[in-house]
């Protein structure tokens, strides 16, 4: 939120704001005007008995499609880099049915539930080099003013549920300040409601029309609203612009557990049976290798581990909680040094042994957090791993034709999904996919 504060949607890499080259969007048509106006057109050609979370997302939009050559350019973006759009959409996985659900709960229009993906990529965990952070990039300031405390243990701009009701809070507030224009709101979230009033003004005296296509703004803002526009157009009818959507069920995701106290994150990793990467996207706000000490004591987790996790954890000895290791200072002996052995943070021994500067002691004895190495989720650049997504088997499909589709090879989709020669129609099969690719 605000100008140069984002990762590039599409490429999850990069958390610097995208240059027109770097940024792997298309499409090509209409998209929205800045008044809700009923049911556009695209949702309106989803069928009803559709249950998928895309035909939910669709029959809650609100916003009336126009036609401008800003949006036909980030429509054809999109269709250049498919396995991109594909890789976007599918981490949307774990977070998109509990935002749209809240954002049709607080009775806007559906379309913002696709923000995060121009904000953040769909990525919780990120922050971008200005210091705004999580899925709907809040700086510090403006996570500050709507109640989304920072500290060192936790950072509820990344926190799902806590910054997805902070930002349905700062919509509404940014669309009663600008007489229910959804564009001009959306303007003001990304550049600033001083930016966007300024720009009315000028127009205002030119003589011009004062609507957001007209207005002189930031060249950020100016691609912004295009590329969501662009985006919901194109997850309105995905097979019209030669792309696909990832199986993505309708219902709910995620579940709070209940922890019982200071838990370190890799161990509850553990309990849940599930890698830690996938339990830090689900709990990002936390900073790191351990919850916060004074709570909240409860985890994020995929609905179906939380009966399991809160038996494991019930029985878990208060010694099992956490990962320490005892380390005797030796002459010569540096924090720095000492951090290099373990592989974490001096930061973090620093903070466990309450010590105010770097100076330590021959003979004392530190704690060092073993599992610091966990928080991978404060650097804000993803690395370029593939993306796990699913793809649901269609008559005709072949190992090889979808193999060709998604640029993977035959033996990789029988490894991953541990099937010989021949697929049904229906079926689910996983595919990892290079975003960049």
């Amino acid at each position: 939120m605000g100008q140069g504060s984002r990762p590039d949607p599409q490429i999850s890499q990069s958390p610097s704001p995208p240059e027109e080259s770097q940024v792997p969007w298309a499409i090509d048509m209409t998209t929205i005007s800045g008044q809700t106006d009923g049911a556009s057109t695209a949702m309106q050609a989803s069928p009803p008995d559709d249950p998928s979370i895309w035909a939910h997302l669709r029959r809650g939009y609100r916003l009336t499609e126009v036609s401008n050559p800003r949006i036909t350019h980030e429509i054809g973006r999109l269709q250049r880099s498919p396995n991109a759009f594909r890789a976007l959409m599918a981490r949307s996985e774990p977070y998109l049915h509990y935002i749209l659900n809240e954002i049709e709960k607080a009775g806007l229009p559906a379309e913002l539930a696709l923000l995060p993906a121009i904000e953040s990529g769909f990525q919780a965990h990120v922050y971008s080099p200005n210091g705004a952070a999580g899925l709907w990039q809040f700086m510090p300031a403006t996570g500050s003013m709507l109640g989304l405390e920072q500290d060192w243990w936790f950072d509820k701009r990344r926190s799902v549920r806590e910054s997805t009701r902070s930002a349905i809070t700062y919509l509404s507030q940014l669309n009663k300040q600008f007489s229910g224009d959804w564009l001009l709101t959306l303007a003001a979230y990304n550049a600033g409601a001083g930016t966007v009033a300024r720009a009315i003004a000028q127009a205002n005296r030119r003589g011009d029309n004062p609507d957001f296509w007209s207005l002189d703004l930031p060249g950020e803002t100016d691609r912004y609203i295009p590329r969501l526009l662009a985006l919901a157009t194109v997850v309105a009818d995905p097979e019209a612009y030669g792309l696909d959507l990832p199986e993505i069920d309708n219902r709910p995701y995620f579940a709070p557990a209940r922890t019982h106290g200071q838990i370190d994150l890799n161990i509850a990793a553990e309990l849940a049976d599930m890698p830690v990467e996938d339990l830090l996207a689900l709990n990002a706000g936390h900073k790191r290798w351990a919850s916060r000490p004074d709570g909240p004591h409860e985890l994020l987790l995929p609905i179906d581990r939380v009966a399991s996790f809160e038996q494991a954890v019930a029985a878990l000895p208060a010694t099992g909680r956490l990962r320490w290791q005892h380390h005797t200072i030796r002459a010569g002996d540096s924090l720095s040094r000492i951090a290099r052995q373990y592989g974490v943070t001096v930061d973090a021994i620093a903070r466990s042994n309450g010590l105010k500067d770097t100076r330590i002691r021959a003979g004392r004895d530190l704690l060092i957090p073993l599992s610091d190495s966990v928080t991978l989720a404060d650097s804000g650049s993803i690395g370029h791993a593939k993306q796990r997504m699913h793809y649901r088997v269609r008559k005709g499909d072949s190992l090889y034709t979808i193999a060709r589709r998604f640029q993977v090879s035959v033996a990789d989709l029988k490894r991953w999904n541990r099937v010989g020669r021949y697929i049904q129609p229906g079926e689910k099969i996983t595919v990892f996919i290079d975003p960049d690719a």
